[in-house]
């Protein structure tokens, strides 16, 4: 045992105590915290220290003594390296309590709200399989696990890479064969498009050297439908060559409706174009949440877990409490999929949405489902919300990881609305906000539902009434 606080280096044995809100478990040593990457609750190990702080140190295992009974094989050949899942190694029911766990202590610590309702966690409908979007990135440098690197050490390393981030870094991507969170289809894709790119000698983007043609590939599913979308993101557009491998993709894999190529002029490292060319098909698909249809372009927000959003927007409509006669403002509305869902209970739903895109999105939503009592105002939400000059009945808000902005919040508590329902993905900044709403509104309830299985992200309802 040490009897100094720890350095980098150091091997220490240690327990790990509980799971950090991050996925890595927690321990102590003489009362200094250290966090334990891939650690699980009731686990011995043997570890090394790779970063120390004034605060707390970061160990990696070495060896893992005693397991914890929550501990599992993971299925994945790549996990523990890529940035993809934290916890295939957790019994899935383990999973669902630390995720609850995790919003009431944020609830309790950041927003300083004693007492909260929060309920059991709301299963995913599917543990795998289950996203319908996957974005890989290429990298003109493979980075290999360490066993795999000493085996090939004082090779000429020439071999690039399309698969996922190693977490924490930009420029180290591991290649994959497989997926195990996308559907089959997906997974025979990415290795159709690894080869295709490899025979057109093309070569892909360095994130370090920004040169290259090839930087993203993302692919999006319809869960209703069986459609897919191939979304390519280079450096320029070449369209000769790339509508030939196209349509091979389209020869090869007839679910595939439409081809996309975003192009990304830009260094910094996002799956995203400032323009798109259509290849193939009408660029979007479709997919269905309950009786709604909604259509998915290339950069549009669609809820990654199609199957439990249904759920999700369920709980919303029974969040709102709506009896057909409220008027429902909904403060980042994307492409309406919520105000779609809560058309048929309200007398009428706004939504407030930045990108114009969306917004289209939206409106062609509405129509194609029928919907007339949806209207969608594009702008940024601290001119729109008081441009309104209404006070809604019910207020829906669904904000960015970031969570409200300071300015609309302080318009949000200026509203003398009713009821709030606040969705969020992140329980750090759902626990800030609601600790800055509660003096203005009971926090009544909390419901945790798992969109992400074996990652530690967990999607929040949160039911608020107007005091007095």
């Amino acid at each position: 045992m040490l009897t100094r606080a720890p350095k980098r280096g150091d091997l220490v044995e240690l327990c790990v105590e509980r799971l950090a809100y991050g996925g890595q478990g927690v321990s102590r040593l003489d009362g200094y915290v250290l966090f334990v990457k891939g650690g699980l609750p009731g686990d011995r190990v043997l570890g090394r220290i790779v970063k120390k702080k004034r605060d707390y140190a970061e160990a990696r295992i070495l060896e893992l003594i005693e397991p914890s009974p929550e501990r599992i094989e993971p299925p994945c050949p790549y996990h523990g390296f890529c940035g993809g899942c934290q916890w295939q190694h957790l019994r899935y029911e383990r999973q669902l309590r630390y995720k609850r766990e995790h919003v009431l202590e944020a609830l309790t610590r950041i927003g300083g709200l004693q007492g909260v309702r929060v309920h059991d966690a709301i299963p995913s409908e599917g543990q795998f399989s289950y996203r319908n979007k996957m974005e890989f990135s290429f990298s003109d440098r493979r980075w290999y696990p360490p066993d795999e690197f000493e085996r090939r050490r004082g090779e000429t390393r020439k071999d690039w890479a399309l698969g996922l981030h190693i977490p924490g870094t930009f420029s180290k991507v591991i290649d994959l064969d497989a997926c195990l969170l996308q559907e089959e289809e997906g997974n025979r894709i990415l290795q159709d498009v690894k080869r295709l790119v490899k025979e057109s000698g093309v070569p892909v983007y360095g994130l370090k050297s920004h040169q290259g043609f090839w930087r993203f590939l993302t692919l999006r599913s319809s869960f209703s439908y069986g459609a897919w979308m191939v979304n390519l993101v280079t450096a320029r557009e070449e369209r000769g060559m790339l509508e030939p491998l196209a349509h091979t993709l389209r020869r090869l894999h007839p679910s595939i409706k439409t081809v996309v190529n975003s192009i990304n002029t830009k260094r910094a490292a996002i799956a995203l174009g400032e323009r798109e060319v259509v290849l193939f098909g009408g660029g979007i698909i479709r997919d269905r949440i309950g009786p709604y249809e909604f259509r998915i372009s290339a950069n549009s927000f669609f809820q990654t877990n199609s199957l439990t959003a249904q759920v999700l927007y369920n709980k919303v409509l029974e969040y709102a409490q709506l009896d057909g006669s409220e008027v429902v403002l909904d403060l980042y509305s994307g492409t309406g999929t919520i105000p779609v869902f809560l058309s048929r209970s309200a007398r009428e739903v706004i939504g407030l949405e930045l990108e114009r895109s969306a917004v289209n999105d939206a409106i062609a939503n509405a129509r194609k489902n029928g919907i007339d009592n949806c209207r969608f105002i594009c702008g940024d939400i601290r001119n729109t919300l008081p441009s309104l000059r209404l006070v809604p009945d019910v207020l829906v808000i669904d904000p960015p990881r970031a969570g409200l902005h300071k300015d609309i919040l302080s318009q949000v508590l200026e509203l003398p609305v009713g009821r709030i329902v606040y969705v969020s993905c992140n329980p750090t900044t759902l626990a800030r906000d609601l600790g800055a709403m509660s003096q203005d509104y009971e926090i009544v309830e909390v419901q945790p539902v798992d969109m992400f299985p074996h990652t530690y992200h967990v999607e929040s309802v949160a039911r608020l009434v107007r005091r007095n």
